[in-house]
């Protein structure tokens, strides 16, 4: 081989080695630049969010952002107690016995949503006017406040006469109560079977009412009832300071009847309740099927029932019934019935 092209074999051989030599440098130093530049970046980074806490207008802005949030939150509790009335309230009034024209005449549609929901039939009342309401007088409600009212129909609820023939005398008092028709009257007459209902009347004409007739709801029902073989005495159900309906149910129940009826204080039926009867409550007396009791009331807001009702059963007889002043209380109110 020629001295020339050794030379040149070996010109290109370390031209070959400094390349990679070269390239080899070059690599680590872009690696080292790019480790030194992430270091610089991380440390930059750190030093400018502690170089922005130091900076006004940082603070500022946490300042205004505190501010609209709590502008924001004053606006949506005012809207709040805007939407809902909050503080603004109103007694409702007492509608009882008034009409709906009545209402509307005295303005009260603008303050309350007045809504009639049912009906029931009273002779007390006025066709038309309300006896009950929800909610009750004086309740505090917000303007607008739904008010739910009942008001006397116009015409009573008609019911059928049920068949009581042949029933005993506590069926047919079970039946003419589901269907709304009190007992106004027990006729016993001679009859084999002992408290069988021998026939219905109506009481008003003691005319026979057929079952299927169409009867408005309250209408008053005689039953003639058997006497039986052996008709035997009744003992006197204990009924002082039962309510006026609970008595004659107790009565009827035990095949007696109804008589003159009293009210010391007033024609208040709703408080009404049984004071005195006659024969006495004590006298343990025997009452024959279909034999009468007297009824005195008096109102349960002035008297003390349970009181009475002690001394009475310590005694022997109503006659030695000592009644105490403290047993009457100051009198209140009175409160109309329904019925």
């Amino acid at each position: 081989m020629r001295k020339s092209d050794f030379s040149i074999s070996e010109s290109k051989a370390f031209m070959d080695c400094f390349s990679r030599t070269e390239k080899k440098c070059y690599h680590q130093n872009k690696i080292k630049t790019l480790n030194v530049n992430y270091t610089e970046r991380q440390n930059f980074s750190t030093m400018g969010f502690f170089y922005f806490l130091g900076q006004k207008k940082f603070y500022l802005h946490l300042l205004i952002a505190i501010l609209l949030t709590l502008l924001l939150l004053w606006g949506a509790l005012q809207s709040l107690a805007w939407y809902t009335r909050h503080g603004q309230v109103y007694l409702v009034p007492d509608f009882k016995g008034q009409t709906m024209q009545q209402l509307q005449a005295k303005n009260y549609g603008a303050y309350f949503d007045l809504q009639i929901i049912d009906s029931v039939y009273s002779k007390k009342y006025e066709p038309g006017a309300i006896v009950m309401q929800n909610p009750l007088p004086d309740s505090k409600v917000k303007k607008g406040r739904n008010v739910y009212l009942t008001i006397v129909a116009k015409m009573p609820e008609m019911v059928k006469m049920p068949d009581l023939r042949n029933l005993s005398l506590r069926q047919a008092l079970v039946l003419l109560e589901e269907n709304g028709l009190p007992v106004q009257k027990l006729n016993y007459i001679d009859y084999f079977a002992k408290n069988a209902v021998v026939e219905q009347l109506l009481s008003t004409d003691e005319q026979p009412v057929e079952p299927g007739t169409d009867l408005p709801k309250g209408t008053e029902i005689t039953l003639v009832v058997g006497k039986g073989n052996n008709p035997t005495q009744i003992p006197i159900p204990f009924i002082i300071g039962d309510k006026m309906k609970e008595a004659h149910e107790a009565l009827h129940y035990a095949s007696l009847n109804v008589g003159n009826e009293y009210f010391l204080d007033g024609n208040d039926t709703a408080h009404a309740r049984v004071f005195k009867i006659e024969p006495a409550q004590m006298s343990h007396s025997l009452m024959n099927p279909g034999d009468s009791i007297n009824i005195w009331y008096r109102s349960d807001e002035n008297f003390d029932f349970k009181g009475y009702i002690q001394q009475l059963n310590d005694t022997t007889a109503a006659d030695s019934v000592q009644i105490d002043t403290s047993l009457f209380k100051k009198a209140m109110p009175k409160n109309d019935s329904l019925y």
